[in-house]
């Protein structure tokens, strides 16, 4: 288990050194007169969760370092862990949110999903119109065209299976012609780095920001309970007090019943559908934020239990 947990993290370790190393060339710049420019972007209208009406590529897109995602509000499976896990990315970028950064969640569900639902949405999650993240909304034939254009319709499933959408999501600088597609569970360090560092700068000479293998930390051993929490859980708890989008866990494994703790790691939107009344405590207290259903093994729950219960432990 611990030899799995360290290699997905030295591939995170690697990949941010050569980032550095290679001068960002791992993001490479569109050459001249290449088609990712003003023809390509479809300049479609979309609405903000504020009811004001936008141009994708006029203004949006164009001059501006984005990250853009696809959502739908109802989801109750990974929608709801994307936006967590962008929402770390986001707070390591706050001081420049809304100036050179933006964040854009486009819905893929235009008729469910109203400037006001999106509101709701947003505040649930603590953004505000402010924030430099914007949550918006347009028809169907516009939004599915912009999925297309920005590489994130999957083919392989229809559209109207709201459940199948791509999950991954773009960074690009529109100026440079810098694009890159990633998971929003990468790493949130090395992703608020590629936002604000490495797509942030024209391709120049920069080799005074470059680093060497041999200043690269120590991969730290961790268990498997531990991978799972830091990749999974952390966007939305922490293992103290604390409440984040969701209750601090310290001394989950003793306040809740062990039986059901496995249930509502294993299968939370079935304890809601079967108004469990400890699981609608829950979604009430916290602002009706779903717990999703992260499609946890029998394995990774108890790797979960244990190492929630370490930590508590650790902390006494």
């Amino acid at each position: 288990m611990r030899t799995h947990s360290a290699l997905g993290y030295l591939k995170r370790l690697i990949f941010m050194v050569a980032m550095l190393t290679l001068g960002g060339s791992l993001v490479w710049a569109a050459p001249k007169g290449s088609p990712w420019g003003e023809g390509y972007f479809p300049n479609v209208e979309l609405v903000n969760q504020d009811g004001k009406s936008v141009r994708f590529y006029d203004d949006l897109l164009k001059d501006k370092v984005v990250a853009i995602n696809f959502i739908y509000t109802h989801c109750g499976d990974t929608c709801p862990l994307e936006i967590a896990s962008l929402r770390q990315v986001y707070k390591l970028l706050a001081d420049r949110m809304g100036k050179d950064i933006f964040f854009y969640s486009i819905s893929i569900d235009p008729e469910h999903d109203t400037p006001k639902v999106l509101k709701e949405y947003a505040e649930r999650f603590k953004m505000g119109s402010n924030s430099g993240w914007s949550f918006l909304t347009g028809t169907q034939t516009d939004t599915t065209l912009l999925r297309k254009k920005l590489g994130l319709f999957r083919d392989d499933v229809e559209a109207s299976k709201l459940g199948e959408h791509n999950t991954s999501f773009l960074l690009g600088n529109e100026r440079t012609g810098q694009w890159i597609k990633r998971s929003a569970f990468d790493e949130p360090k090395v992703l608020a780095w590629l936002l604000g560092r490495s797509l942030s700068h024209a391709k120049g000479n920069r080799k005074a920001e470059l680093a060497s293998y041999a200043q690269a930390q120590k991969i730290p051993e961790m268990s498997k309970g531990e991978d799972l929490f830091r990749s999974r859980c952390d966007a939305c708890h922490s293992l103290g007090n604390e409440d984040g989008l969701g209750p601090g866990l310290l001394n989950v494994t003793e306040r809740r019943d062990r039986a059901w703790l496995i249930r509502w790691l294993k299968s939370p939107d079935q304890l809601l559908a079967e108004k469990d009344p400890i699981a609608l405590d829950l979604f009430n207290r916290y602002k009706k934020r779903v717990m999703p259903n992260l499609r946890l093994s029998d394995a990774d729950v108890e790797a979960l239990i244990i190492y929630m219960e370490a930590s508590s432990k650790a902390a006494r």
